[in-house]
């Protein structure tokens, strides 16, 4: 099966937004057993786009077609699809239905321009957007079976989960299809070397297909099968599973996918603990990280950004004397900011992280990349220095938070 990928917009072509739909649903569809061979992007423009969407239909069978679908003049892609198709806009009725629906649930009214997105294709099936206001539709030109899904990711994630990748399954061969997925969570070991520890694994789980994502700083290893009727491929996919926990060893943060501070979350539920977070060189990155799981007001506490000196010693209580001797950047230093904020919040855990992100700002012995880690608990304080190998200033920040949430893992599994 070929398959290609469109995504339109001036925004997406002139990298004024960065194309995240485009790796969510190649991963999507990689798990289902597709491979994407060619992504195109085109700009907006009517003739241009329609021209694409022909070329496409003559040699992919299956494309996914994301953007140009909301109420604006500029948005195209509907009128392409007609323009390729050869046949005319028509309004249709489920699709104004599913619109009106959506204001409805807010309590608003619709503008005429939000009329024009129940323009369909004649002949397209339109596929409503719980989420938004612009529905998608499915149409068959030449030889291809086109999915128009809108440019909002939160929207089209979800319409290709409940109804593209469903239906791509159910064409696949039967209509009981099922897509079985794993994944684990690795941090602290470069994407290469975690190729090398499962260089085996094709020729040891033939039936399982296996990919790796990189979501710096972390990288998600993924694993599929899919099965039909009773052949439904549960062992394999297990014994694959398995297999690929012990090859990664201590790297691995999570079995089930999960991202670091949902499994940080977790620990601390299952431990009825609490925590509070003081952070200098992250700049407050780790309580967003924390804070972006739902539920984590049940264990977060506080969190204190204490940049300056001034602030480590007059918040947390840092004294002078430490500074002045070990410097901001320091063991020491970390652990009296680790013990003030859990002093602070009342918590049962107290975590800080002070470092040199760069690209400045490197002194005789700590370089760019230096990080000191505290953390303070029920069994006292400690810390540790680490060593980032970049110099680039946002990815250190996310190295160390990455860092600071995995030390507290381990120390919560040490419980």
């Amino acid at each position: 099966m070929i398959a290609e990928l469109l995504s339109t917009g001036d925004e997406v072509c002139q990298g004024t937004i960065v194309d995240s739909n485009a790796a969510h649903i190649a991963a999507a569809l990689a798990d289902a057993g597709i491979k994407i061979s060619r992504h195109t992007c085109v700009g907006d423009d009517l003739e241009t786009l329609a021209a694409v969407l022909l070329e496409v239909a003559t040699r992919a069978d299956i494309a996914v077609v994301t953007g140009g679908l909301g109420p604006t003049m500029d948005d195209l892609t509907a009128e392409a699809a007609a323009l390729a198709a050869g046949v005319p806009l028509l309004e249709n009725a489920a699709a104004l239905a599913g619109i009106a629906e959506f204001f409805r649930r807010f309590s608003r009214s619709m503008s005429p321009s939000d009329h024009k997105q129940a323009l369909l294709p004649q002949g397209a099936v339109p596929l409503l957007n719980s989420r938004g206001t612009a529905p998608g539709f499915l149409m068959t030109v030449n030889r291809c079976r086109f999915y128009f899904l809108p440019g909002v990711p939160v929207e089209m994630a979800h319409m290709l989960a409940t109804a593209v990748i469903p239906d791509l399954l159910a064409r696949s061969g039967s209509d009981d299809a099922v897509l079985l997925t794993r994944s684990v969570s690795v941090f602290g070991v470069p994407e290469a070397r975690i190729n090398d520890k499962l260089k085996h694994f094709k020729d040891l789980h033939p039936g399982v297909r296996i990919g790796t994502i990189a979501r710096f700083p972390a990288i998600y290893v993924k694993l599929s099968a899919i099965g039909h009727g009773s052949g439904y491929p549960d062992r394999d996919l297990a014994n694959a599973h398995a297999w690929v926990m012990a090859q990664i060893g201590d790297h691995l943060f999570s079995s089930t996918g999960q991202t670091m501070e949902e499994t940080v979350g977790q620990l601390l539920r299952q431990n009825g603990a609490t925590l509070a977070v003081a952070e200098s060189c992250t700049g407050g990155l780790i309580s967003d990280w924390i804070t972006n799981v739902a539920g984590s007001s049940a264990y977060f506490l506080l969190s204190a950004v204490t940049y300056a000196n001034r602030a480590k010693t007059d918040l947390l209580g840092v004294s002078k004397d430490t500074i002045a001797a070990f410097g901001a950047v320091s063991e020491e230093t970390a652990m009296q900011m680790a013990e003030g904020v859990k002093r602070i919040a009342g918590a049962d855990y107290g975590v800080s992280v002070t470092g040199i992100a760069g690209p400045s700002g490197a002194t005789e012995g700590k370089p760019v990349g230096c990080v000191c880690i505290g953390i303070a608990g029920p069994k006292g304080v400690f810390s540790r220095k680490h060593q980032s190998p970049f110099k680039d200033r946002l990815y250190n920040k996310q190295i160390f938070a990455m860092g600071t949430l995995d030390l507290l893992r381990k120390e919560l599994l040490a419980v």
